[in-house]
């Protein structure tokens, strides 16, 4: 248990450090006059907070900063969130009352999010498994890529640019629309993907031009149908001194690019109805270790079907990230609700 003294000092140091990003000394802590306590009791309560593992010394001599488990205890027990002002509140609402279709609705989202706290955003995509297909249609655009549209059954309708092998002609792109339409109409887009995909693909060897056509345009466009997201911001995190690392920054962009470890992170937080805090080694991956992600689920018809969040250092600012995310999210569900 810690005193209401030792709270009140590991507070103002995670403050100090989330804002001055350089480990906090005691003549620093000090010269606080809320704490009202002299260098060597400071030393003696630092070194408490040490011994229990909720701040540590990066170097010899140097100052104190959070851990991990320094940050949960601040995080859960003696942060103070900062509510957004009228106005901000006001600005962040004015966004989502421009009627847009879904993705530009989710891209926008990702980018005011990362505009808004400098930090990475990202929006997964709604999860569509008891979305049935009504409809699908390909047009063919320049430089092999081909427009898919695809129509659900609650005619929400999503468009995919989708960059092909080689050129397509409109005939035999309606030719594997027509194929697919007959295929898969009413059936669960998750269920198309999978039970149509292997069939196809398993057949690939003795398969005519037109079976190679439609093969690769239910591919590419049911790839991702129902666990990706969009992210913004990558570049932000090259602000922090601690991420600035080439390595770090290198790891981190793969990590990006490649997707499957984030989106671990993101089922998990699918799996809960309230905001979650993944602070350092909570991540579960090695690469997001000095990292901390923030996500809160964005609700459809009393259902979660997606997550929006943030990635940044573990020394963010909690107290007004926090509320940004947390309204973003329900905006975010608000807009996509039928009216």
């Amino acid at each position: 248990m810690l005193s209401k003294r030792a709270k009140h000092l590991l507070k103002i140091l995670v403050n100090r450090y989330i804002y001055e990003g350089q480990p906090i000394g005691s003549r620093t802590l000090s010269q606080d006059n809320s704490l009202g306590l002299s260098s060597a009791t400071i030393r003696s309560v630092m070194a408490d907070l040490e011994d229990m593992g909720l701040v540590c010394s990066p170097h010899t001599s140097a100052g104190r900063i959070p851990t991990v488990r320094g940050y949960r205890l601040f995080v859960d027990n003696l942060l103070q969130i900062k509510p957004l002002t009228n106005k901000e509140e006001y600005d962040l609402r004015q966004h989502f009352a421009i009627e847009c279709d879904n993705q530009h609705l989710l891209e926008q989202t990702s980018n005011l999010l990362s505009n808004l706290t400098n930090l990475t955003s990202l929006v997964t995509l709604p999860k569509c498994c008891d979305k049935s297909l009504r409809h699908i249609e390909f047009l063919s655009l320049s430089n092999k890529r081909v427009l898919a549209i695809l129509v659900f059954n609650n005619a929400e309708v999503e468009n995919r640019i989708i960059h092909t092998s080689h050129h397509y002609s409109a005939t035999e792109l309606q030719t594997a629309a027509n194929y697919l339409n007959t295929a898969c109409i009413g059936k669960d887009i998750k269920t198309v993907r999978k039970n149509l995909l292997n069939e196809l693909q398993a057949a690939r060897q003795n398969m005519d031009k037109f079976m190679q056509t439609v093969t690769e345009m239910a591919e590419k466009a049911f790839n991702d149908v129902d666990n990706d997201f969009v992210m913004t911001g990558q570049t932000n995190l090259m602000a922090f001194a601690e991420l600035s690392n080439i390595e770090k920054l290198k790891n981190l962009f793969v990590a990006f690019n490649e997707k499957r470890d984030i989106l671990h992170l993101l089922e998990q937080a699918l799996k809960t109805q309230s905001m979650q805090i993944f602070i350092g080694e909570e991540c579960g991956n090695k690469v997001l270790v000095d990292c901390t992600v923030i996500t809160s689920p964005y609700i459809v018809k009393d259902k979660v079907i997606g997550v929006i969040g943030i990635i940044g250092p573990t020394r963010i600012p909690y107290e007004r990230v926090i509320p940004i995310v947390n309204l973003t999210a329900k905006l975010l569900g608000s807009a996509l609700n039928p009216h």
